[in-house]
Order: C-alpha cells, then structure tokens, then sequence
C-alpha cells in the first residue's frame, strides 16, 4: 500500500478517533507532509520508538503506541511471562501522559497488569522499578533529549536494562507483524482497574529508590563533613529530574543545593533551551549565571528523563569547566574502584564495564 492509500485508509476507518481525522484532514493539500507521514512505519529499534508527534504510521500517536504495545505483550506472553506485569513511567514531553496510559490499557487488554506511576519520574527510577516490582519489562514515554516536538518509547527487561539480544530482536518481529491497527487490543481505564490489570504506584517505589541510593555511597563520612560547605547548582531542564535530584541531595546532607528556577518545573516546550540536551553549552547558560551569584562549587544539569547528566566544575580561580561524559566517567570509575579497592579489596576476576563510545583511559584505569 503506497503512503496516498494508507493516508484516505485512516480517514476512512471508523477505528481511527475524530480528532486525528480531523489533524489528517487539515494536510491534505500538503502532498510532501502527506508523505513525510504515512511513507513507512515508525521504526522500532533496540532504543524502541522515536519520532515526531502526530497522526500518521510514521509518527509518535496513540496508534503507532498501542501497536508497539502490542508486539511488546504478544513476545512476553511467548516468553511466558504475562503474570509478572510491566512497570510504566513517563516525561514531561507533550502527549506522555496519554501515551503511558495507552501502553498500560493495551497490555491490560492483554492480561497484563501495568503498573503506572502516578506522575512524571526519571528513566534511572523506573529501571529500579521494573527490579522492585518483579516485572518481566518496562516502558519509559521519554524522547530523552530530543526537540519539544518528539516523544519517544523505551523498553526495558526484567534487569531494568533497556533490551539486548535476544529479546531485542524478538521484540521487533513481534512490533513489525502487527500490521493491522485494528487488530490491537485496548480496553477502558475502569475496566482494568477493576480487573486489577492498571495499578497506580508512586511514594512506595520513590522511597525503595531513595534507600538503594543511598546504599551505594562509599564515604558518607566526606559528606558529613563537607556537606554544609559545598555549593550545588542544579537543573532538571524542565524535565523528571527536579523532585528526586534534590531530595537525594538534601537526605544525604547537601546543605546548599540551588535550582535553576527557570528551569525547575516541568515544561514539554523546554522554553529556555533549542532542545534539553545537558551536554550542549546553551543548556548551561541559565546555571552558570546562577552558579556566579550563589559562587557555586558544581554546576549539574539532567535531561528530560534524567538519565543522561552535565557537569561543570569552578577551579581555584573561579573559573567553571565542562566536564564531558568520558571524564564524568572515568572520574567515577576511579573513584568506585579505587575506594572499593580500599575499603572491601577487588574480585580476582573483577571488570569495569564500558561502551563502544566510552575513551580508552577507561582500559587503563581498570588495569
């Protein structure tokens, strides 16, 4: 079916709801959007999907969601998995929402339970939640650092990982031979409650996840004597990051944490920046103005869903510098391993895992 027939396809199926008929309509004149919109399908990779919002087979709608959705219950009930549920967390992109709750009504209608948090939460969280509850998957409604206009749909396994092989690859083949909207199934949000197929989670799973955090720190005793001196200015961009960033922080005994408060609540059209990517210098525009009036010691910036960090740093003289994702890392990396070294000794077959894109100084900090 070429893009022109499966344009008047939507618009002819009584499945497709008013409003997206209405969108669709509105186009028609436009040969090249008509186009740009039903060419092909939204692809569903390893990272799931991303695209822009709006009606149509290749763009981010409850349809191209729902038939995600599909795939995603069709392969874990091959695996046997359907008792175990799917935990379900989104953004503050537009439409995240409304894209969680089709995920969550379209495995119900599946007879799989959904567990949705009851607002926006960063994709770390949801990651520990999909461990926490024992589901057999999770779905982040995320673009991550994307432009306003994009939303985006991850997923992750039973390890809180996003997919890799070979559910990665199962996964597709069960999203691409969905290839009859029609076909999917949803039901109404009452229903799955009453079902008890669509449950509602929220401060349990925040506070598990603020203990586990708290786990993993090495020298509370540095803290404690540092924290009511040291400088913090932070942005969560508008995106997940704002509430639980700073909780952590305060719990842990940072005194003087500083938000951006241009930045601080959640906003889809991310006003301050041309996309909330917290690696890119504009992002740290708003902090670094702050970070000279508070004389901050460390400017941190998070994504939307909070799961991809920027760091800067005042040296001696006052000056701030950027710390990329590798230095972040490697300087992680050696401080975990250095103290882990010192306070527990090291496995005789120990690894420090890394990624295709992660420096080499890596290689020599673990030798």
């Amino acid at each position: 079916m070429d893009y022109k027939a499966r344009y008047e396809s939507w618009l002819s199926n009584p499945y497709f709801d008013a409003d997206t008929k209405s969108e669709l309509e509105s186009i028609r004149e436009d040969e090249q959007e008509v186009k740009e919109r039903f060419y092909t399908d939204l692809e569903f990779g390893t990272a799931g999907l991303r695209g822009i919002i709006g009606a149509g087979t290749n763009r981010m709608n409850i349809y191209t969601v729902r038939k995600a959705t599909q795939g995603l219950a069709n392969y874990i009930r091959k695996c046997g998995n359907a008792g175990k549920g799917v935990a379900i967390a989104y953004d503050s992109r537009h439409m995240s929402p409304e894209f969680a709750d089709e995920a969550a009504l379209c495995l119900a209608a599946n007879g799989i339970k959904a567990y949705v948090f009851e607002a926006l939460r960063p994709t770390p969280e949801l990651s520990f939640a999909v461990r926490n509850l024992k589901c057999a998957a999770g779905i982040n409604i995320t673009a991550s650092h994307n432009p306003p206009e994009y939303n985006g749909y991850k997923v992750y396994w039973e390890d809180g990982a996003q997919i890799t092989p070979p559910h990665d690859k199962g996964i597709m083949d069960e999203v691409k031979a969905v290839d009859d909207y029609t076909t999917m199934k949803t039901m109404g949000l009452n229903e799955a409650k009453a079902a008890g197929l669509y449950e509602i989670i929220g401060d349990e799973v925040d506070d598990a996840y603020i203990v586990e955090l708290k786990s993993q720190v090495l020298h509370q005793d540095a803290i404690d004597a540092v924290g009511k001196d040291i400088k913090i200015v932070y942005s969560p961009l508008h995106g997940t990051g704002n509430i639980p960033a700073r909780r952590i922080l305060r719990e842990l005994g940072f005194e003087n944490v500083f938000v951006v408060k241009e930045q601080e609540l959640p906003d889809g059209d991310f006003p301050t920046v041309s996309y909330p990517n917290p690696e890119a210098a504009e992002a740290f525009e708003l902090g670094l103005k702050l970070a000279k009036e508070v004389d901050a010691d460390i400017v941190l910036a998070t994504d939307p869903d909070a799961d991809r960090l920027g760091v800067r740093v005042k040296d001696k003289n006052g000056e701030y510098h950027t710390l990329t994702g590798n230095v972040s890392g490697c300087l992680l990396a050696d401080y975990e391993i250095g103290q882990r070294k010192e306070l527990k000794g090291l496995p005789d077959d120990g690894y420090l895992i890394k990624t295709i894109v992660t420096s080499n100084m890596a290689d020599a900090i673990a030798k």
